[in-house]
């Protein structure tokens, strides 16, 4: 009987843990993506991109795509829903070649994961007063910065505060986790 009160508390202590275990972050996506990519394709990411959260301020279904070199479109894509994989496909990426979003992101550049992107766009001083209640993300090349997260925020409405409402988007880079731009609309929250 003593054991089973043991066994009790250990998996008492462990839930908290479980229960995290379907909020992985990019980052980790990536390397559990690896596994379900050719050698040719394995840590080349040209982009990682989420769906709304739902329920919490960290998506559970995610993309990240790939560089294949022996792809048509030179790109495979996973989709990961609570970390685990539901899907590998070889997506129509026809205009990224043109704008240069077709080549895979500099690894070492890639410092900020997305929890900590999340933060850091959730910490900007105009959203202070409000409830924040989804985020939606996207990891991509920009032009003149190198990778960037840009972090989609929703906010509870003043009147229906069970609604959410888009009040725009915070573009930090991936490198250093430094806002490059704030997008934010907190007007839409009335």
């Amino acid at each position: 009987m003593k054991s089973a009160g043991w066994l009790w508390l250990a998996a008492l202590a462990l839930l908290p843990w479980i229960a995290q275990a379907g909020d992985a972050t990019a980052f980790e996506l990536i390397k559990e993506g690896n596994r379900y990519v050719g050698e040719q394709a394995k840590d080349r990411v040209v982009q990682i991109r989420s769906e709304k959260s739902i329920g919490s301020l960290t998506p559970n279904i995610w993309w990240v795509v790939y560089y294949d070199s022996t792809a048509s479109l030179k790109a495979v894509e996973v989709k990961f829903g609570a970390g685990k994989m539901m899907d590998v496909k070889r997506p129509f990426r026809l205009l990224e070649p043109i704008s240069g979003a077709d080549s895979p992101m500099d690894r070492e550049k890639l410092k900020i994961d997305s929890d900590q992107a999340i933060k850091t766009a959730t910490a900007e001083p105009l959203l202070e007063k409000l409830t924040i209640k989804a985020t939606k993300l996207k990891l991509e090349h920009a032009k003149d910065s190198g990778p960037v997260w840009r972090v989609t925020l929703w906010a509870a409405k003043l009147n229906k505060p069970n609604s959410d409402v888009d009040i725009g988007t915070v573009t930090l880079s991936a490198e250093t986790g430094k806002v490059i731009k704030s997008d934010l609309h907190i007007n839409r929250v009335d």
